[in-house]
Formats: C-alpha cells, structure tokens, sequence
C-alpha cells in the first residue's frame, strides 16, 4: 500500500498501487468542480477539439470518443492500465505517460479534462512511488512549455482511434517534465542545505506544490520526516512574509499560498 493522501485528489486513504476505477476519474472531476454542475458526470455531448485563429475558419484538430462510446472506453481504459501494472508489461512511467494520453484522447467529461489529466497524473505518480508532485507543480511546468504540450499531443494523438498512433513525442515530452520537477526539487533542497537546512525546503517546496487550499495536516502527509513543530514553525514564517494565509482559526483550518512562487533565501521577520 502506498499512501496517495492529497487534498488536491480528494484522496483522504490509501489506495493500493496501480488502482483505478472509473469511479476514480468522476471523484478527481468533482474535486475540480467542487461539487457543481456536471461535476463528475461522463459528457452528454461531443466536445471536439478544436482550434481557433484570428482571421481564420476554426479547426478540428481531434475527435475525442464519441459521448454514447465514453463509458466503455473509460472502463477499457482503467482494466487495461491495471493489468498493466499488475503484469509489469511496462515500466511504471511509460504506463502512467500512457494512462494520461489515453485519457485525454477519450476526454470523457465536458470540460476541465486538462484539469483533471494533472491530477490523474499526480495521483498515478503517487500510486507508483514518485512524489516530486508533492514539492514541485508540475502544472506549473506544463503551462511553462504549453505550446510543446500541445504540439506532442496533437503529434501522437494522430491515429490514436485506430491505434496507430506513435506515442513517443508525448513520452518525451511527459518524461522530460518530470526531469524538470526532480531538478529543481534538487536544486531547492540544495540551496537549502547551504543556507537554512533541508526540512525548511521540504516544507516550503510542498507548500509551494498545493494548487489550492491545504490543511496542516495536508502538510505534515506531504513532508514526512519533519516534525509538527518544524512544519507549523515555517508556515508561520511564510505567513510573516506574506506568502501564505490562513482562512480559519484552529488546527484544522485551510491555508493558501498568496502568490505564484515562494520567495526563495528571503530573511525571516
């Protein structure tokens, strides 16, 4: 068992490595529709993709699966990446780089597909023992190169319905991402280790991973090996420096961050 626990998922037990239902994706959907609309319901009508350029006739750029075939290709998809995991048919990162892929090309829900891929994509991650995404956005490093992302994924979505499609620019592209995020983890606790020591860069490189609301709690899952004290001490300190707030009273009140990125080597107040 491997502890996935993360307010971003909606994740609040363990879940066994490699599982994934349907029912999976419509929890991770309601998480980013917090509960309104169609949230966690399959689309009812076709959601093309398509592209739109001034001065320009639109473009169809991909046809996802049609709305009646959705439910079906959901339930394909989730068997066929657990008998992958469980069979060992592929290393764990090319079969989550699928996963992802997959989803997309299916893009099951009406909207906020794009959403829901990051987090499905921490949430395998998770499930196979990489937790860079605890300290590292790695939404922040897809909408840094958003013009390669979309450019591999129209690459090897092309014959995706036939499966012909080539799925290496996309690998590339995903496995090259994740480098990124383990660098500049490193780099972070690094710099850390030369000035104020690791587990103040641990607590700070997870503050800075949470793309919403968090909890202390939250916090002391994303940093094992620190202690309560330590935590709470340098959120307090982030909170000085106007970097965090809290939204409540107690401990178990809701914390955000106030800003995009953290001030890196500030002076503490």
């Amino acid at each position: 068992m491997i502890k996935v626990a993360d307010s971003r998922l909606g994740v609040t037990e363990d879940d066994p490595a490699g599982s994934l239902t349907p029912e999976t994706l419509k929890r991770l959907h309601r998480t980013i529709k917090k509960g309104g609309g169609d949230a966690g319901q399959w689309k009812q009508v076709e959601n093309d993709i398509i592209e739109f350029r001034a001065g320009a006739a639109p473009v169809v750029r991909f046809r996802p699966v049609p709305v009646a075939q959705t439910p079906a290709a959901v339930e394909e998809l989730c068997l066929a990446y657990r008998h992958t995991i469980e069979q060992g048919r592929a290393p764990a990162l090319v079969a989550v780089a699928g996963l992802v892929l997959d989803f997309l090309c299916i893009h099951p829900f009406r909207d906020g597909n794009g959403r829901v891929s990051r987090l499905l994509t921490l949430l395998a991650l998770y499930q196979q023992g990489y937790e860079v995404g605890r300290y590292v956005s790695i939404e922040r490093l897809i909408e840094e190169s958003k013009e390669d992302y979309y450019a591999v994924l129209q690459r090897s979505s092309e014959g995706w319905h036939e499966g012909a499609h080539d799925i290496l620019p996309w690998l590339n592209y995903f496995l090259a991402a994740l480098r990124r995020a383990h660098l500049e983890f490193q780099q972070r606790t690094g710099e850390a280790q030369d000035h104020r020591g690791a587990k103040t860069a641990l607590v700070e490189a997870a503050v800075e991973g949470f793309l919403g609301e968090f909890t202390l709690a939250d916090l002391e899952r994303a940093c094992p090996g620190v202690s309560r004290d330590m935590v709470r001490r340098v959120l307090r300190d982030l909170q000085k420096t106007g970097a965090v707030e809290c939204l409540g009273r107690g401990p178990g009140s809701k914390w955000r961050r106030k800003g995009n990125t953290l001030k890196r080597g500030q002076k503490r107040g």
